[in-house]
């Protein structure tokens, strides 16, 4: 403890020493001892919200240096899909001619929140992996697969990927439209599938209750709710939303379902030319597994 020591002439009033008459002699000293005040030790912060928190999706040391690059940049892509999709709505609520296209007349909060929950929620315990574990990777078709039982945080990224996905800066590219392409077309529309199905992300709510184009539609008319909690509505909405703002603004490419009826008696040009299938079309469905286990082929 720090002390200070003052010291203080006799001659002063609160410790002055009287001198004899006649003076001689010298004056007297005193010497007081005044304890200062203890220095407030600073504390350690008890709790800090944001320590272990995990801001980028995790991928697998089994991923080598070029599937790594890939997937990270395709993890980019897909956090811009979902939060241009967000904002979109944040900005045009139930305005936005696309929101009620999709979702009809849900409430915003629903959609909002599942986008904004892949972009800003945290990536702790999830993982994306290359090493094909379960050995599903062989089977024809499969771009990856949900791991299911043996970790419900995780998912394999199957070679098939690497070959035939696209970034998303050719969204609107190669004649594809959001209507009738398939949503695995683009890095960006394919992870972003696969993550709203990982438990820590979907918490088993998002789910499969329409697939096609024409059915999320129709799903947004007969049943709103159900629409905001649709895997491949959220899909297709944010591809249309980022063709419609960000590929080719304001115009898009949204395309027509290729199942879609006519109205009225007018045909529809179908999308799908009329020529014998070439050797892409030909190619075989890619599938994955979904958090009940059921296979999905698209």
């Amino acid at each position: 403890m720090k002390t200070s020591s003052i010291i203080l002439a006799a001659s002063l009033a609160a410790t002055a020493v009287a001198l004899p008459a006649g003076g001689g002699e010298p004056d007297r000293v005193v010497t007081i001892t005044v304890p200062a005040p203890p220095t407030a030790a600073t504390a350690a912060p008890t709790w800090n919200w944001r320590e272990g928190a995990v801001d980028s999706y995790p991928i697998h040391s089994s991923c080598n240096g070029t599937e790594r690059l890939q997937l990270a940049r395709a993890l980019d892509e897909t956090v811009s899909l979902a939060r241009q999709a967000r904002d979109h709505i944040l900005r045009f609520g139930k305005t936005s001619s696309l929101y009620s296209k999709y979702f009809g007349n849900a409430s915003t909060a629903e959609p909002v929140g599942w986008y904004h929950k892949l972009v800003g929620g945290d990536k702790a315990g999830l993982l994306f992996r290359c090493d094909d574990i379960d050995g599903n990777c062989h089977q024809e078709g499969w771009g990856g697969h949900w791991r299911g039982e043996n970790a419900t945080s995780e998912t394999v990224i199957c070679p098939l990927s690497y070959t035939t996905r696209k970034s998303l800066e050719g969204l609107c590219g190669f004649g594809y439209t959001v209507a009738a392409g398939k949503l695995n077309t683009f890095w960006a529309g394919d992870l972003m599938h696969r993550i709203f199905h990982l438990e820590p992300v979907g918490e088993g709510v998002l789910e499969h209750y329409a697939d096609s184009h024409a059915e999320c539609l129709e799903l947004a008319k007969s049943d709103p709710a159900k629409a905001a909690r649709n895997s491949h509505t959220l899909q297709y909405f944010a591809l249309d939303v980022y063709a419609y703002d960000i590929a080719l603004p304001g115009e898009g490419c949204a395309g027509k379902s290729p199942s879609a009826s006519s109205d009225g008696g007018h045909s529809t040009p179908s999308p799908i030319p009329a020529s014998p299938p070439t050797q892409t079309s030909a190619a075989p469905t890619e599938c994955h597994t979904h958090a009940d286990g059921v296979v999905h082929c698209s």
